[in-house]
């Protein structure tokens, strides 16, 4: 809000990217105090030139809401990195889960459907990677327990170099969450050439038009049919998927690419240029 009070008194181009909170999930939160606040917000929103998303679900939302003005769909930037000189060879294939560990990443769901599969799939391991509060750590520790698993581990988190090599020697990405903004970790999985299965709570439609993974609907039968198809293909098969996920990000999410597009939205938002495709003024 502030912002916008700064710039109309300057005469200056406002454009605002609400990252995910304006979805009806993040409303939802701590909503009588966002209702309170909402008609002072509506009408910043409203009146800026152009509202920058990261999806064509959080255009969805920002329409929803009645917002009329111009909205930009330009994913986020992602490092496309070079491929590793070292051997990362290992003795299992390995699905990996990373991200922040969190009950709407719907991790329950996937320890069970592992269950499963760790006794169809001899030479598959689970490494769950990423940190959260301790106590839900804990639960899904004891969950793992309970159901007699075997090959899933929890090593923590994981940054920087040591986080792509995570990438790089992981055979399948798998994101069953109930809902993300972007699913940062989605774009990065296929930045370093890993085949991902995400659920329809991430705006990740393009792995299957791009034929580099699996979008589908978040349940034991679908996760764990989708799971069992993808870790019976070969290993060159996956990889060929995996290369087809990291030209598509190096395509269109790498930071050259995102900021021609910015560039190119704010050129017309001062009249520069022509209004670009992926502004919406509808």
């Amino acid at each position: 809000v502030y912002p916008a009070w700064v710039a109309s008194k300057r005469g200056c181009k406002l454009v605002t990217s609400p990252h995910g909170t304006l979805s009806y999930r993040a409303l939802a939160r701590s909503k009588w105090r966002k209702k309170l606040f909402w008609p002072i917000q509506r009408g910043t929103l409203t009146n800026a030139a152009c509202l920058h998303v990261t999806s064509e679900d959080e255009f969805h939302a920002v329409r929803a809401l009645g917002l009329r003005a111009p909205v930009a769909v330009i994913p986020y930037g992602i490092d496309i990195p070079d491929e590793p000189d070292k051997d990362l060879s290992r003795s299992r294939r390995r699905l990996l889960f990373l991200s922040r560990i969190h009950p709407i990443k719907g991790l329950e769901i996937l320890l069970r459907v592992w269950r499963r599969l760790e006794a169809a799939f001899s030479d598959w391991e689970l490494v769950i990677v990423g940190q959260g509060e301790p106590d839900y750590l804990k639960s899904l520790q004891q969950l793992s327990q309970s159901l007699g698993l075997r090959r899933a581990s929890f090593p923590g988190p994981s940054y920087g170099f040591e986080k792509s090599r995570v990438y790089w020697g992981s055979d399948l990405f798998v994101l069953p969450t109930q809902t993300e903004n972007f699913g940062f970790v989605v774009a990065e999985a296929l930045a370093h050439g890993v085949p991902a299965v995400v659920s329809h709570g991430a705006p990740w439609q393009g792995l299957e038009t791009y034929q580099c993974g699996w979008w589908i609907g978040l349940s034991e039968a679908s996760l764990h049919d989708t799971l069992h198809r993808a870790m019976s293909m070969e290993a060159q098969d996956l990889q060929r998927m995996g290369e087809r996920g990291r030209e598509w990000m190096r395509r269109d999410f790498s930071w050259e690419e995102v900021g021609r597009r910015m560039a190119l939205t704010y050129a017309w938002i001062l009249g520069l240029h022509e209004r670009p495709g992926w502004v919406s003024v509808d």
